[in-house]
């Protein structure tokens, strides 16, 4: 099996910036691209090349790894004239870990075959905490003996790496995991904010069920920073509205009704209209009157 050395890494945000200094530390030659140039500063002062467009980025690379914001900018990046796809060379794996549509992952995963390139969906979970941390969880959608290949590159940035299946089993398990996010972070923004209105002390009622069945990481680890204040995003709100929406519409196309996706979804939309997209996930609880 050829050795991966070289990685081209579009996208260096909140996620992609730390996943990418994992990747430097452990010795790879990582060449970055961002539109926003000062986001890659850091990894270049740390031994990444930069280059000017993502095509740039794309080429002459073992690997490329792409982690952006929203589908349409999943798709601008491979399918432009000079995107991932008419730059890599043969031969190359490119990995898209953005939360984005699994129909999109097969037409990329269809384009790259044509030319002789590997390509894979393999969002992730574990939000700013598992990118800084390579704790990540991958999901990833492709050909199992591109996923072998990619292992060593895999458990550089994250610790449970599952193959889902073909393309776009990634991004589906993905929405699943979101989708199960959904619920039990309103549910557990509904208790509270049944708390508070009956008259009970929030702080109390949170160490009473916190540690019980009602017990999970969106109470403890992402509700307590809001009841504590803080709506710093270990996940913004915008990008939790973006993967509900894929759920959703996808869900429609499978021909599922998702009742309690589709009114969170609408509840985080409400939110990011009010000018409140960039804060955490945490701020649900400003919806439900909490804070």
């Amino acid at each position: 099996m050829t050795e991966l050395k070289k990685i081209g890494f579009i996208g260096t945000g909140i996620m992609g910036s730390a996943m990418a200094e994992h990747l430097i530390d452990a010795g790879f030659e990582v060449g970055v691209y961002n539109r926003t140039k000062s986001k890659t500063q850091k990894l270049i002062e740390r031994g990444a090349k930069l280059f000017d467009t993502a095509g740039e980025c794309a080429a002459n690379q073992d690997v490329v790894i792409t982690i952006v914001g929203y589908p349409k900018d999943v798709e601008q990046i491979y399918f432009s004239e000079n995107g991932i796809i008419n730059s890599a060379k043969p031969g190359t794996y490119l990995v898209d870990m953005t939360t984005s549509s699994p129909i999109l992952a097969e037409k990329i995963f269809n384009a790259a075959k044509e030319k002789n390139l590997h390509a894979a969906d393999a969002p992730v979970t574990g939000g700013d905490v598992g990118a800084k941390n390579a704790t990540l969880t991958i999901l990833f959608g492709g050909d199992e003996k591109d996923f072998d290949a990619l292992k060593p590159v895999f458990e550089v940035i994250g610790k449970n790496i599952v193959y889902e299946g073909s393309a776009g089993a990634g991004q589906k398990t993905k929405a699943c995991n979101q989708i199960a996010i959904a619920g039990a972070l309103a549910g557990v923004c509904e208790a509270f904010a049944y708390a508070k209105a009956s008259g009970l002390d929030v702080e109390k009622v949170y160490s009473a069920i916190s540690t019980g069945a009602a017990g999970s990481f969106q109470m403890t680890g992402v509700a307590r920073k809001g009841l504590d204040g803080d709506f710093n995003p270990g996940f913004m709100l915008k990008y939790f509205a973006k993967d509900l929406a894929i759920g959703s519409e996808t869900g429609i196309s499978y021909g599922k009704a998702l009742p309690i996706l589709s009114t969170v979804l609408h509840e985080v939309q409400k939110m990011e209209e009010a000018g409140l997209g960039t804060e955490g996930t945490q701020a649900l609880l400003k919806y439900y009157g909490v804070i």
